[in-house]
């Protein structure tokens, strides 16, 4: 007995997507002798390709029944069924999804049409079920509907049964489970982690930490980790035990753990944390003619920088940025250039103050305004932004241009005085990583308040 089924769905992330509409028909062989057919409420919203692909919308969904009201229909047709869908093991991981998130491990062999029809019958161009069943002559009604695909199926792996005369193919095809992207284990971790932002540690069966991540939603991104195919990925894939997770609110404070617990644990995984996360600098330096130049380098800790960039071309494009804004007569890569008396500009731009009709004094004494409002040394501030709760608000505390720590408070507590902010001050350490996270985030993103004293 056969349950030949086709699911859609809401697309999005690996295992994160929700059944919108399923049809399963129960088949002898010979012909239907069952059949279930329903939309189903997944919960989540649908990607909006998969409205335009199938015609199902969120507003259809809302009065359909959701999976847990439909799963027991769903074993009961498929009882003692050999499960056959094309491309199985999409359908087959899907259902079996579902059915975890309920408590229920659903384990049943299966069958895969596209496997049969490229065996049984050879030389098609394509074995989509679309373009196979026209190219086969085989009527279709409904295409990327889960009635008019699973009826389809019907047809088309009953002309596969005619052809496997001695059914020695089709026994040959059945698989007793279908490898997915990932394995029950990685499954269980990746649906106890919330969708929140913050820190999370993957360890290994000994406990120890092999890698420290961040992520604004965590459970998306542990699952990137266990889905990838890298070879660094596979490794980590094998080790990992158990998943733990700090909630930070919002994206900078765990930018500063992330960087911090890097340094201080080492994890075997993250290699790249061991290197600078900002490897080139702007620095302001007297040229030969007496002018304070901005040039972008490597990052140089013998150096005083103004400030850092994760990439060269970042830190190009805010230096062309700043030189425009601010009139300063710059080279985009550093070095000055006599013949123009101005960096790759027409003069214009430097507004009849460049180089050559302004004093070095007058020109040094503007960069040097510009440098002291835009860089954290010396500055005394406290960064607001948002808690772990509707009701908590985080803060962030530098002084003078020194980054001490985080905290969190309630709403009802005002941050009116700097000495008691200090007192529930998360203390941190202050490195050259940390103070560029804090200036290149409060540069990026919007915070919802920065107080200065």
């Amino acid at each position: 007995m056969y349950a030949i089924l086709d699911i859609e769905t809401t697309g999005g992330q690996f295992n994160e997507e929700g059944i919108t509409e399923i049809a399963i028909y129960k088949f002898d062989g010979h012909e239907v002798v069952d059949q279930f057919i329903s939309l189903v409420n997944p919960e989540i919203p649908i990607q909006p390709f998969v409205v335009k692909l199938t015609g199902i919308n969120n507003a259809m969904l809302r009065s359909a029944p959701k999976f847990y009201e439909v799963a027991k229909r769903i074993i009961e047709i498929t009882q003692d069924c050999i499960v056959v869908a094309h491309n199985a093991s999409f359908d087959y991981r899907i259902l079996r999804t579902e059915f975890r998130r309920l408590g229920y491990d659903f384990e049943k062999q299966t069958l895969c049409t596209v496997e049969l029809a490229k065996k049984l019958i050879p030389g098609h161009a394509s074995y989509s079920l679309g373009k196979l069943v026209r190219e086969l002559g085989i009527p279709m009604a409904d295409r990327h509907r889960a009635n008019g695909d699973a009826m389809a199926t019907v047809k088309l792996f009953k002309m596969l049964l005619d052809k496997d005369l001695e059914k020695e193919i089709v026994k040959e095809h059945i698989k007793t489970e279908i490898k997915s992207g990932m394995s029950p284990k990685l499954l269980d971790i990746v649906e106890s982690l919330p969708n929140k932002t913050g820190i999370y540690y993957i360890h290994n069966e000994n406990g120890d930490l092999i890698y420290i991540g961040k992520s604004k939603s965590i459970k998306k991104r542990v699952n990137q980790h266990f889905t990838a195919t890298s070879r660094k990925s596979k490794k980590m894939q094998l080790e990992v035990f158990a998943v733990t997770y700090e909630e930070t609110g919002n994206e900078l404070i765990a930018l500063l753990k992330e960087s911090e617990e890097i340094k201080i644990n080492r994890p075997v995984y993250n290699r790249a944390g061991r290197k600078t996360i900002f490897p080139f600098a702007l620095y302001a330096e007297k040229n030969k003619q007496g002018y304070l130049a901005l040039t972008v380098q490597k990052a140089d800790g013998r150096k005083k920088e103004v400030t850092s960039f994760s990439t060269l071309l970042e830190g190009k494009d805010l230096l062309h940025k700043i030189t425009t804004d601010n009139h300063f007569c710059q080279k985009v890569n550093g070095l000055y250039d006599t013949k123009k008396e101005c960096f790759n500009y027409d003069i214009k731009l430097c507004n009849g103050a460049c180089i050559g009709k302004e004093s070095t004094e007058d020109y040094n004494l503007r960069v040097n305004d510009f440098l002291d409002n835009n860089q954290l040394q010396n500055q005394n501030m406290v960064i607001i932004d948002k808690g772990r709760t509707v009701n908590e608000r985080s803060a962030v505390l530098i002084e003078n241009g020194v980054y001490k720590g985080y905290c969190f408070y309630d709403l009802n507590y005002q941050i009116n005085n700097i000495d008691i902010l200090k007192n529930i001050i998360i203390p941190m350490n202050n490195n050259r990583d940390s103070r560029n996270i804090v200036q290149s985030y409060i540069k990026k993103n919007r915070v919802l308040k920065i107080i200065k004293f």
